[in-house]
């Protein structure tokens, strides 16, 4: 398919299935427009290093505040490209010509970027008074206030300007080159499921099937595929931990997590917060649950492919897609309609590609591209109920980015920690419209423990994520981590997190390889858990609040990143740096937990 067409995929049960336009980015891989633009990103970057370079200490507030917006124009541009070649890449990682014109632009973008470098370098080496003395003379400047604040927090972390620029440079051929090696791998495997050959969306979707003879065979053939590679794998995790090890220390970070909280602007010690409380909470949570569904089942101990088996009273009907779209926005209308407006964009105007097929990147995303066009979704959809939810969560993501985009190219973007709250909010309320629509006892069960174990999955599943990435990461440091060592660290954080209610075999020694996080964006997955407590709480507000609520949620996302999260959980009277607010949003998930186990007290007793 032409990575530029408007259409769309019918599918027998889902019914017409969207496929994303990229028109409003470029018309095509050759087409004059992109040609035009990468020309005209190469020229104004090197004007403005040559104008620039060496010169900022010199300038007026206002002539400094000029300089940013011409920097902001550039990287914009730079954005829009880079945004293109990886959409059309990801619609389509098997192709070799999408491959080859990824690999051609973010060689041609970190090439233009390489003449824009020295600007955010040369701001940090202003004197803070100067660089104040600055901002209060100039209202042009003032508005990039929140952006140079986040600047000037990198500034402990700078190294010289030639290392710089070389880390800058050979970052295409380094980690953007095994990062790639990963995905282009995993994009080509295919696994062997009762004779025919399924992607990883395929096999992994079985996991889920009623049938749990399905879901052992797949959850076998999936290990049998990802152990061919294995090697690979190995070498591509010890390369990556070694390169940001080596980068961490010439930087000066004191722990392999600092470099993301710094990212995130999240203190460690809040971060150490919510790892440990949520690891202490493993036996309340995950062991307790997970008891109760082996009993559910029927077994005496759940094996690692039953980890998302449906209950029996689960809705295993094929949603189509147009009553997934309609639940999802009928869920966003009910708390604000300014919300369901922004959303509906994407599904009338081709912003969401929602297929599964051949090549296509796994999973599901959210990319916000720049601020001057519009955020895509990706999905893989097949039709489940968890499907919807992901719908739910990632037209969180794309709403809230089209919220932020006033903001401009530099501050728009949200910190990980707090890009999840509009995506998991907007989950929760799919799931409590869902929950509200639905009569039957057997079937409020069923939905209330798929929630918990979406709950789960984000919070328990993050963080023991976390704790796995936390000690391959200390252990690389005392050199190269073996197969059997990756695989070791893996199981002993898994059973701790799963807990005695599960039996785990050898083939799933091999499941730490295939989560991307680990290679993408290491310490990402920590987010998953921040955001999931903080909505909790948030959530917990909503219910009590005044029709003001909504107003003030629909501010807080508009921010994008020109807050941090003090400021943005002060009007809903949170803070997340206080040592009992994790707990606060831990306890709604046990409080889940408790009503299932007394809505099993009173099964049995009838």
């Amino acid at each position: 398919m032409d990575d530029a067409q408007n259409s769309s995929v019918e599918n027998q049960d889902l019914g017409q299935l969207p496929v994303w336009n990229l028109d409003d980015l470029y018309p095509g891989k050759d087409s004059a427009e992109l040609k035009r633009d990468l020309a005209d990103a190469s020229e104004k970057a090197r004007n403005f290093e040559a104008d620039h370079a060496g010169r900022l200490a010199n300038l007026s507030g206002d002539q400094l505040g000029s300089a940013i917006e011409t920097y902001e124009e550039v990287q914009e541009m730079l954005g829009r490209i880079m945004s293109y070649a990886q959409l059309v890449y990801a619609a389509d990682m098997a192709d070799g010509e999408n491959r080859r014109f990824y690999q051609s632009m973010q060689e041609q973008a970190t090439d233009i970027s390489s003449h824009l470098l020295f600007f955010e370098l040369e701001l940090n080496r202003l004197a803070e008074s100067q660089l104040q003395s600055m901002l209060e003379s100039s209202e042009r400047l003032a508005r990039y206030a929140p952006w140079l604040r986040d600047l000037r927090a990198y500034q402990p972390y700078q190294l010289s300007d030639d290392v710089e620029r070389t880390l800058h440079e050979k970052h295409v051929t380094g980690r953007a080159a095994w990062t790639r090696l990963f995905d282009e791998t995993f994009a080509d495997l295919r696994f062997d499921l009762d004779g025919k050959a399924l992607t990883s969306t395929e096999i992994l979707d079985k996991l889920s099937s009623p049938d749990r003879a399905l879901r052992e065979r797949a959850a076998r053939a999936f290990a049998a595929g990802l152990k061919a590679n294995e090697r690979s794998f190995a070498l591509i995790t010890n390369t990556l931990a070694k390169d940001k090890q080596i980068e961490d220390q010439w930087r000066g970070f004191a722990r392999p997590v600092s470099s993301r909280n710094l990212a995130n602007f999240v203190e460690d010690e809040v971060v150490d917060a919510l790892v440990s409380a949520v690891t202490e909470s493993f036996p309340r949570l995950s062991h307790r649950y997970y008891a109760m569904k082996a009993k559910w089942l029927g077994l005496d101990k759940l094996a690692f492919w039953d980890r998302n088996a449906p209950l029996p009273e689960n809705d295993e009907r094929i949603i189509p897609w147009e009553e997934a779209q309609d639940t999802v926005l009928n869920a966003y209308a009910a708390f604000s309609d300014d919300l369901a407006k922004v959303g509906e964009r994407f599904f009338e105007q081709d912003w969401i590609d929602a297929p599964a097929r051949h090549g296509k990147a796994p999973g599901a995303f959210a990319h916000p591209t720049v601020p001057a066009a519009h955020p895509y979704l990706l999905l893989n959809y097949q039709g489940h109920v968890r499907d919807v939810m992901t719908l739910a969560h990632e037209l969180g993501h794309g709403v809230h980015q089209v919220l932020a985009g006033p903001q401009g190219p530099l501050m728009a973007d949200t910190p990980l920690t707090l890009a999840e709250t509009a995506s998991v909010f907007g989950e929760m309320l799919t799931f409590r419209s869902l929950l509200a629509s639905t009569q039957d006892p057997a079937k409020r069960k069923a939905m209330l423990a798929s929630k918990v174990e979406d709950m789960l999955n984000t919070v328990v599943r993050q963080i023991a994520f976390h704790n796995f990435e936390t000690r391959v990461h200390d252990r690389r440091r005392e050199g190269e981590l073996s197969q059997q060592d990756l695989a070791d660290i893996w199981m002993e954080t898994q059973r701790e997190a799963l807990g005695p209610a599960f039996d785990l075999d050898e083939d799933y020694r091999i499941y730490w390889s295939y989560i991307p996080h680990f290679i993408h964006t290491p310490f990402y997955v920590y987010a998953y858990a921040f955001g999931d407590c903080l909505v909790n709480s948030l959530y917990a507000v909503y219910q009590q609040a005044d029709e003001g609520f909504a107003d003030k949620y629909l501010d807080m996302l508009r921010a994008g990143g020109t807050k941090r999260h003090r400021e943005l959980l002060a009007p809903f009277g949170l803070d997340a740096s206080d040592p009992t607010f994790w707990q606060k949003g831990l306890s709604v998930i046990e409080g889940m937990i408790d009503e299932l186990e007394s809505l099993d007290g009173q099964s049995a007793a009838q």
